[in-house]
């Protein structure tokens, strides 16, 4: 896993990381695993005024990478905005637990084996008072897939295949706008209900005063509840509030996320009140059920897996598969 530090102006992180790449002979467009198609291209065109509406700090960041490696930044656009829409990938699992003896929120981020030399663990902190500083994690750059900011709020998504895209912001893009502009999960529900969104998605949230919730959302329709009556909550790549079911949509490859769902939901019912974080370590591991356990030879496999401890202000990563990796606390981030 790749580690950086960002300091500065959106923009200025952006310019000096593509510059740094450049400078190592290493270009960004040399390195994605899909086809920048004339879809993707006119897709990103129709998404970019709502970014530069909701989130025009990010679009300064990228115009930063794209002057910094000197390309095009709309290349950048139609493969960033494109993510979780016209690029889909169905995989992850995150859930929320909350007991006398912890509080935290695990996930695992489970993608391509081909890649996974690239993916990265970011801390960003920024000049002025208008975004909070964060670290995340995420299989790409600029958008993130979990991390928590300086004031304890952590999150975490999976994706869901959508029925249908429209322009909008994705999942990815959403989630590291909450990181950057909300205090805790009721401020990250505000902004989530004012956001235009392009797809589909779960986001599991939790912050600092207790609070937690569990969001499902397509393009148009967004639900969300508060931990159930046993302390926890959690989420796969499909929707399971009753709200949601008739959005549902079935995959012939999934990357197991029903099973991976039933795993989490059968032992964190019968342990969750029970549970810390040795036994959170071993669940993300595989130890209790199918969750991580994918033939590598497939192309597929976890490639990390967090846990944030908003008891005790602590942050656990395994820089690959916790089923053969350590887990290791990560103290450079204080929340």
């Amino acid at each position: 896993m790749y580690h950086a530090r960002f300091k500065g102006t959106h923009y200025e992180i952006g310019r000096k990381w593509g510059e740094l790449l450049r400078k190592n002979n290493k270009y960004l467009l040399d390195n994605i695993p899909f086809e920048i198609t004339k879809e993707m291209e006119a897709f990103s065109k129709e998404c970019l005024p709502y970014y530069k509406d909701f989130f025009p700090g990010v679009i300064e960041e990228i115009n930063g990478i794209a002057k910094g490696q000197l390309i095009d930044p709309n290349l950048l656009y139609a493969i960033l905005f494109s993510m979780y829409g016209l690029v889909r990938a169905t995989n992850c699992s995150s859930f929320i637990v909350k007991n006398e003896r912890t509080y935290l929120l695990g996930r695992n981020s489970d993608f391509l084996t081909a890649i996974e030399k690239m993916y990265m663990n970011c801390l960003y902190t920024f000049k002025g008072p208008d975004s909070y500083s964060f670290s995340g994690n995420t299989t790409a750059f600029v958008e993130m897939e979990d991390g928590i900011n300086q004031c304890g709020l952590a999150i975490a998504l999976t994706s869901v295949f959508p029925d249908s895209i429209k322009p909008g912001m994705n999942v990815g893009m959403i989630l590291r706008m909450i990181l950057e502009k909300c205090q805790n999960v009721e401020q990250a529900l505000e902004l989530l209900k004012r956001i235009p969104r392009c797809t589909a998605g779960t986001l599991v949230m939790a912050d600092l005063s207790g609070e937690a919730c569990l969001v499902e959302f397509t393009n148009d329709r967004l639900v969300h509840c508060s931990l159930n009556e046993k302390g926890f909550l959690c989420a796969t790549n499909s929707f399971h509030l009753p709200e949601m079911q008739a959005f549902k949509i079935s995959l012939d490859d999934d990357w197991f996320a029903e099973k991976r769902y039933r795993t989490l939901e059968q032992y964190l019912a019968e342990h969750g009140q029970t549970m810390s974080i040795p036994e959170a370590k071993k669940l993300l591991g595989g130890d209790f059920g199918f969750l991580c356990q994918y033939d590598r030879k497939t192309g597929k496999d976890t490639v990390w897996s967090s846990i944030y401890d908003l008891k005790n202000n602590q942050f656990f990563r395994c820089e690959g598969n916790p089923s053969r990796k350590q887990f290791k606390e990560d103290s450079r981030f204080i929340f």
